[in-house]
């Protein structure tokens, strides 16, 4: 598998002989998960999801920052402590993403759980001369470390004090950024050179060192990250340890509303739990990976749409297997695994999801062609159902299962409707069509039969 690597801009080589160790950049649990958060998590939890297939261990940690100045103004207006609004969100957090299908990290760590960590941490930073006290805090020098801005491609006398990081006049350099900010507000924890809390920065070092060790295989997170929250991850990790930090950087591209970034000042976010209850996990996550990672999406109502369409053909394809018991069949092997090897390639080319669709979408659009052509049988429709459920797995795209006494009873309604519709009692049969309305199940008309499907209800379909 090759992946695009931020830092030297080249395609590497991912070793999946191999444990592969991912660190993934979490949220700021201040308020609830927005779409934007739902890519970047979903699209690791492809990579992850694929790996596994392929029988490769891998070990994935994302953590939570749950000290945060967001969270404590956050708190102080609800007039509660950081600890409720970060416990509150943290819970919101896996309710959303549970829903989405995503599978649980190995680890979540937390940064207030790794306090003492962060302190040594910086305490080798100042050992080393490479981090100083202020009046206000610990500043970590962006000068000692000679390679500063080699991930976002910056230089340093053009940058200016990143996002979260407060001006200071004490600082030596106005790039310097707080590892320790010294403070008298909760949460607090003691420290060596005075009371206060980690910088934001701090933390994922010093917590993605413990859990992968050193030069790990991937780290990733939103391309909004790699200024200043990744650059300044390198420095303190590589002055502090002298070996390269991540092998592989990996950034997924914003989701844009309209055109625009996402912000609370434009009232144009969107939460994960308000998409869910109108468009439901599998729209979202075909949305998600409908483009290649790195680049922008655009989120918007005619692409959520065009995606149920396409949803409801991944449907049909499913219950059509189901279904499928046709005599005269197609040879269908030799297709269904070039689909399967197209799929494969498409991921391990720079985890180029759009064309994996793309691949899934022609198995769905063969399948539902034999169907219609009264050529799916129990044979073919078996091979293509193993591809299909191994592909929807790693995609993480789900259809409920259904019991068999559930199958049972849908399939007497319907032979009854028949029933009725032969004895020309088109009352009765309409309202046992009524009756599977309200189930969400469709009925498919074939030449010989009719069979159904159920449907994922859909609040925004009209």
């Amino acid at each position: 598998m090759n992946l695009q690597d931020t830092l030297t801009t080249v395609e590497q080589e991912l070793d999946i002989t191999k444990k592969i160790k991912i660190y993934l950049c979490g949220v700021t649990v201040y308020d609830e998960s927005h779409i934007g958060h739902a890519r970047t998590i979903i699209v690791f939890d492809v990579l992850r999801k694929y790996l596994e297939s392929k029988k490769v261990e891998v070990d994935f940690v994302q953590n939570f920052t749950d000290v945060d100045d967001k969270i404590i103004n956050r708190a102080t207006k609800e007039n509660v402590t950081a600890e409720e609004i970060s416990s509150k969100y943290i819970e919101n957090y896996f309710r959303d993403f549970e829903e989405l299908n995503v599978k649980r990290a190995t680890n979540y760590p937390k940064a207030t759980e790794h306090i003492e960590d962060i302190i040594e941490f910086i305490k080798k930073l100042i050992d080393k001369e490479i981090a100083y006290v202020t009046k206000n805090g610990v500043y970590f020098a962006v000068s000692k470390f000679s390679e500063y801005g080699k991930l976002s491609k910056k230089k340093i006398d053009e940058l200016q004090s990143g996002s979260r990081i407060q001006i200071d006049e004490t600082k030596k350099d106005p790039a310097d950024f707080a590892v320790w900010k010294f403070s008298d507000i909760n949460p607090t924890w003691e420290s060596p050179w005075g009371k206060g809390r980690p910088g934001w920065h701090i933390e994922c070092s010093v917590m993605s060192l413990k859990y992968l060790g050193e030069n790990f295989d991937i780290h990733g997170g939103g391309r909004d990250l790699i200024f200043p929250h990744h650059e300044n991850e390198i420095a303190q990790s590589e002055a502090c340890t002298n070996l390269p930090f991540a092998k592989i950087w990996m950034h997924v591209g914003m989701v844009t509303i309209s055109g625009e970034k996402m912000s609370k000042s434009l009232g144009n976010t969107k939460s994960i739990k308000q998409v869910l209850e109108n468009w439901g996990p599998n729209i979202i996550r075909l949305f998600c990976l409908s483009g290649h990672y790195s680049k922008v999406i655009d989120y918007s109502e005619d692409m959520l749409k065009e995606n149920l369409t396409k949803w409801r053909q991944v449907e049909t394809c499913y219950f059509e297997l189901i279904h499928a018991n046709n005599k005269n069949q197609e040879n269908v092997s030799e297709n269904v695994q070039k689909i399967g090897i197209e799929f494969d390639k498409s991921l391990e080319d720079d985890f180029n999801t759009h064309l994996a669709l793309s691949a899934f979408f022609q198995l769905v659009k063969e399948t539902n062609r034999l169907a219609a052509a009264e050529k799916l049988g129990k044979e073919n429709g078996a091979i293509i159902k193993k591809e299909f459920k191994r592909i929807s797995a790693i995609l993480g795209l789900t259809i409920p299962e259904m019991s068999q006494n559930k199958i049972q009873e849908i399939d007497e309604l319907i032979l009854n409707r028949e029933k009725f519709r032969e004895e020309k009692q088109f009352d009765k049969a309409d309202k046992i069509r009524d009756e599977l309305n309200k189930m969400n199940i469709e009925l498919i008309d074939h030449k010989e039969r009719t069979i159904w499907m159920k449907k994922e209800k859909i609040k925004s379909e009209k």
